[in-house]
Order: structure tokens, then sequence, then C-alpha cells
């Protein structure tokens, strides 16, 4: 079963590296168009919604890949000093609230989804539930990837924000 999650959480990565990359790159050449157009022809008047939309989408995105690789910041000098035991407690407890965390913005998300489905963008005429779309995506991927840190735990397994720092418990 470990395995398997392990594998479900090689492929959000490998999943997201990519999309996100794209993101970053049709961003610069948004931005790159608009600047062009402004200062050679008239300007293309929907280069600013589309450059609001994909920040918008590569920051929650990068938030679940940044998730998936560790990367997000803590404050671990408290947990780090506790012997084995608590520090498995502590972990264990603050992969259990960032679970309830993720589990509530999804929720919000997609109840904030339903609300602005009625509102198109200015330019562009698309729903925004689309753009909306991303904040429950991220989230719940979110969740998704700290429910298996939390089997990881159970297991014995060094938690993923410490995995490539410290050996694991076998």
């Amino acid at each position: 079963m470990l395995a398997g999650l392990e594998r479900i959480d090689r492929i959000l990565g490998d999943v997201l590296r990519p999309v996100v990359f794209a993101g970053m790159a049709g961003l610069t050449c948004v931005i790159t168009l608009q600047i062009v157009s402004r200062v050679f022809f008239t300007s293309v008047s929907w280069t600013e919604e589309v450059a609001r939309f994909l920040l918008i989408w590569i920051t929650f995105l990068g938030a679940a890949l940044a998730w998936q690789q560790g990367r997000h910041l803590a404050v671990a000098l408290l947990r780090d000093s506790l012997p084995i035991g608590p520090r498995r407690i502590v972990t264990g407890a603050a992969i259990l609230v960032s679970i309830a965390f993720m589990v509530a913005l999804t929720i919000i998300g997609i109840r904030y989804m339903n609300v602005q489905s009625f509102q198109k963008s200015p330019s562009l005429r698309v729903s925004m539930s689309y753009v909306y779309a991303v904040m429950p995506l991220a989230a719940g991927l979110m969740a998704a990837l700290s429910a298996i840190d939390l089997v990881r735990l159970i297991a014995g397994r060094a938690p993923r924000d410490v995995a490539r720092d410290l050996p694991e418990v076998d």
C-alpha cells in the first residue's frame, strides 16, 4: 500500500512540474506580447487578463508542487529537539492540522467557485469558476499529499519535510 501511495506521490510531482513550467512559459509569452504590443502596436486587450489568470493558477499549482517536494517553510526547531517518540507525535499532529486546513480550504474553494459561477471575465468572457477552480484543486492535492505523509509516518518512514535530511526509521 505504501509503495502505491508513494507512486501516486511521484506521479503528482511528475504531472505538476511540467504544468507549472508551461504556465510560467505561457505567462512569460503573454507578458512579452503585452509589452511588445504596447510599445510597437496597439495594446492587445486580453493579455492582462490572461496574465492574471495564469499567475493565479501558477501560484496555487506551484504551492502544491512545493508541498509535494517538501519545500514549504517550517519552523521545526522544537520538533527536531524532541526524542523520536514525541517527535513522531508532534509531526503527526501537524500533519492532521494540515489535512484539516486543506480540506476546509477545498470546501471553501468549491463554495466560492459556485458563488462566482455566474460571473464572466471582462475580456475573455469565460466563467470565473474556471479561474477559481484551482483553489480547491490545489488544496485537495495538498490534503491528499498530507494523507500520504501521515501513512508514511505511521509506517515508520521519515516525513516529507525532513525526508531529504534524515534517514528513515525502520
